[in-house]
């Protein structure tokens, strides 16, 4: 189990955001050495060296700060546990460290000679953190004999490749990648609600386009193409053809990626050309963040109504609609049971899709009518809204 110690804060005093982030940046680095150690279980010779690791990492970083009088992002680096959290791939090497952790010996390289080389260099490793603090006089009087006639084996892993060292080079080179993604999204960033949305249009212009041709299509301005448009579908999920187009859409969308891969290599992306929207002042554009705001507001009490309302059937706050969901519910429940699923699905694409069909229009509309009528009739559950007592007792 790992064992309870008591916890010292300092707390200087703050000048400035580069202190404070100085500060910060040390605290993960303690806190996330400890969740390491937690996390692996680790003996108390293990976890002195992880703890000794992380010292050390502050060490050099406080060394170099106070050497150049400055605290740049690329110092953070010395800060090993901290910045596992945030490298690509950071799990693994801490995995990778965990395990050559796990092979920690205090007696180092006091085996007997007799030993094969490989059983040594998979038992023999020394804390070399703990000695190195030992050294430089700062380690604990339980910790301090450990260095007594211990030869000091590091990491290091003769005639086979250090795996810790594998995992570190793979995290570097996605960094690099992941950094130069990041370029790319920084530049590409806009500001304003208008100019972004003129944004999602333009990239969302083709699905746009297809939903505006659906719509058509169920509007029967062209009874010929709707009604083939229909026909087709209706053959689609009749023969149970929806995982095949899914399918095909997919196997459409990979060789497009791999036409594109093979014949625009090495060139760069067309930039989208986008018609940027008027401009707007200060005031015009608070206004228009006022009205986004608003809008969404009213969704959301939207939301709460439909739930209240709900709340109220099941709990039956008016019988009689209760009664009406119930009967409804139980039908539907027998309608899973005994009918097939394409055949459910085709009933609703067929009540969809004809509602608007000329001899259909009326009695669609009166029927959309009747249900948003007793809708409106179903009371809304109550709702009784209590202030915090805590903030009253601050108050007083």
């Amino acid at each position: 189990m790992y064992r309870e110690e008591p916890v010292y804060f300092e707390f200087p005093e703050f000048k400035g955001n580069s202190r404070r982030d100085y500060w910060l940046d040390i605290c993960l680095e303690i806190l996330r050495a400890h969740r390491f150690i937690r996390k692996n279980n680790f003996n108390k010779i293990q976890q002195s060296e992880v703890l000794a690791r992380a010292v050390l990492g502050i060490f050099r970083y406080r060394a170099i700060r106070e050497a150049f009088h400055t605290c740049s992002s690329q110092y953070k680096t010395l800060l090993a546990f901290n910045l596992a959290e945030s490298l690509p791939k950071g799990d693994i090497i801490l995995e990778t460290l965990s395990s050559r952790l796990a092979l920690l010996s205090v007696g180092g390289a006091q085996h007997d000679m007799t030993e094969s080389l490989h059983t040594k260099q998979k038992l023999k490793l020394s804390p070399v953190a703990i000695l190195t603090l030992g050294q430089l006089g700062f380690n604990s009087q339980k910790e301090s004999n450990l260095g007594a006639g211990v030869e000091v084996v590091g990491d290091i892993c003769v005639g086979e490749t250090n795996l810790l060292e594998i995992a570190v080079k793979k995290s570097i080179s996605d960094t690099g990648r992941v950094e130069a993604a990041q370029a790319t999204v920084n530049q590409v960033k806009v500001e304003g609600i208008d100019t972004n949305l003129a944004v999602m249009k333009e990239l969302l212009f083709h699905h746009i386009a297809i939903a505006r041709h659906i719509e058509h299509f169920a509007s029967w301005e062209d009874p010929f193409k709707s009604t083939m448009f229909l026909m087709l579908t209706t053959l689609v999920i009749l023969r149970g053809w929806i995982r095949y187009v899914l399918a095909s859409i997919s196997v459409f969308l990979a060789v497009c990626m791999l036409w594109s891969r093979l014949f625009n290599r090495g060139k760069p992306l067309e930039p989208i050309r986008i018609i940027l929207p008027p401009n707007k002042n200060a005031v015009e554009q608070l206004l228009t963040l006022q009205e986004a705001i608003s809008k969404f507001e009213a969704l959301i009490q939207d939301g709460n109504i439909i739930l209240l309302k709900i709340r109220a059937l099941l709990f039956a706050a008016l019988p009689p609609a209760t009664d009406k969901v119930a009967l409804l519910l139980v039908l539907m429940a027998a309608v899973f049971v005994f009918v097939p699923p394409r055949y459910i699905i085709l009933l609703v694409y067929l009540e969809a899709f004809t509602r608007e069909l000329p001899y259909r229009k009326e009695s669609s509309d009166k029927l959309l009518r009747r249900a948003r009528e007793w809708w409106f009739r179903i009371p809304a559950a109550p709702v009784q809204l209590i202030k915090n007592e805590e903030k009253r007792k601050k108050k007083r």
